[in-house]
């Protein structure tokens, strides 16, 4: 298995979407955070299962909610480097594609 990181920004799109959930329903928000890290380790599990989208760039579309994991698997690690909502401009995970 894939070591697993997180890059700070994608905690940050975490968290927003699972505030936003949480306030159309009390509960939304944690469900969605443990959607999301089980998902995580599915991408762990299985990196190269996942398309590439932008040179090493690869995105996993969850099928429980409207959200894509922007991610780049080298060696043996998996760095996340976004957690966005379908309807975002890919501009945005690009941006963070050089913070690496």
């Amino acid at each position: 298995m894939s070591r697993l990181i997180v890059r700070a920004v994608a905690e940050a799109d975490l968290e927003e979407a699972s505030r936003w959930y949480e306030q159309q329903r009390a509960g939304l928000g944690r469900e969605f955070i443990a959607a999301v890290r089980e998902f995580l380790r599915t991408i762990r599990e299985y990196p190269t299962a996942y398309p590439l989208v932008h040179h090493e760039m690869r995105r996993a579309n969850m099928a429980t909610y409207p959200y894509g994991v922007f991610y780049v698997f080298e060696g043996d690690t998996v760095s996340i480097v976004a957690v966005m909502h379908a309807s975002r401009h890919p501009r945005r995970w690009k941006r963070r594609y050089g913070e690496r």
